[in-house]
């Protein structure tokens, strides 16, 4: 009698914590890279359920995306997950959001720093001989769950069993079910501009009162304000959601301070469909604002595969 599959997730719906580190890795050329993704697939589960045990009070978890050509590189189960493809820039008449290459993300999150560092010195032992980091972002919780441009961040994230609904993958994709898409962009601000700006004027661009974090009325709110642009419905009027795990960084001596943004979800066209109204705007020209303050500069797609998908590629299990 076979097992039945449990399509059980990696740990895309654990809220934020007090730090994350967020590492995207390429391939390099003509070497074999499936030994490496084999370990890395045996490595991402063991990793989550060694800090339950070393340090539980840490809330400490790895979860492990992979891009469009990777996973034909890896020869990963054929078809592809429904949406997912290279992720192609959003133009709007004044600001993109482009596109940058990535094979695999990893997203580490834990109360401590030195439990996400320790993650990613196990990950890089694995992949510096096959791949190289294009980019490791430290984010830190910012005072009340704020970024860095003094709102809070993530005021409409889902929560409870409605984040499992939003971000994971269903019965609308029976291969992939448990699985999820996630998309990352790094965003650069403008804070000489930003702080420019009165306290009043700064709270049209979010559609958010600074202080008590509570939305604007729409009578209000401007239409090219954040709030008003990034809630999104369905063709029946129905609200669509992401999971975000958004984090500030920055290195201020230098000058720069962002946020990294990071949607999950049970479907790629949510957030496409999002991007396109803060770039693009609704209607066309009607931008998100606060993109005259946050410049993105990277933008990848991934797909998290369940983990029932990892045993099966694991170092462990595999022949």
């Amino acid at each position: 009698m076979e097992k039945a599959i449990k399509h059980e997730s990696q740990n895309v719906t654990d809220y934020p914590n007090n730090n994350t580190l967020f590492a995207v890795w390429k391939f390099k050329g003509d070497i074999d890279v499936k030994p490496a993704f084999e370990k890395l697939c045996a490595l991402v589960p063991n990793l989550n359920h060694s800090f339950i045990i070393r340090a539980p009070g840490t809330r400490a978890t790895c979860v492990m995306g992979v891009g469009y050509e990777a996973w034909n590189r890896l020869s990963l189960p054929s078809p592809l997950p429904r949406e997912l493809k290279n992720f192609e820039p959003v133009a709007g008449a004044k600001h993109t959001a482009v596109a940058t290459p990535g094979d695999l993300l990893f997203h580490l999150r834990g109360a401590e720093l030195a439990v996400c560092f320790d993650m990613l010195i196990a990950i890089t032992d694995i992949l510096e001989q096959v791949a190289d980091c294009v980019e490791e972002i430290h984010g830190f919780r910012y005072w009340d769950g704020r970024s860095i441009l003094g709102f809070v961040d993530g005021t409409e994230n889902p929560v409870g069993d409605e984040r499992r609904f939003y971000a994971v993958v269903g019965d609308e994709d029976p291969v992939y079910k448990g699985g999820s898409y996630v998309f990352v962009q790094k965003y650069l601000h403008d804070m000489r501009g930003w702080t420019k700006l009165p306290a009043e004027e700064q709270e049209k661009v979010i559609g958010r009162y600074k202080i008590s974090d509570i939305e604007m009325p729409d009578e209000v709110k401007p239409a090219n304000s954040h709030s008003a642009l990034a809630g999104i419905e369905d063709e029946n009027g129905a609200e669509l959601k992401v999971v975000r795990d958004n984090m500030p960084f920055g290195n201020p001596s230098k000058g720069e301070v962002g946020t990294y943004f990071i949607a999950y979800s049970s479907t790629f066209s949510t957030t496409h469909k999002m991007l396109q109204r803060m770039f693009v705007g609704d209607p066309p020209g009607n931008y998100d604002r606060i993109l005259d303050f946050s410049k993105a500069y990277t933008g990848s797609l991934f797909f998290v595969p369940s983990l029932d998908i990892l045993k099966q590629y694991s170092a462990v299990t595999a022949r």
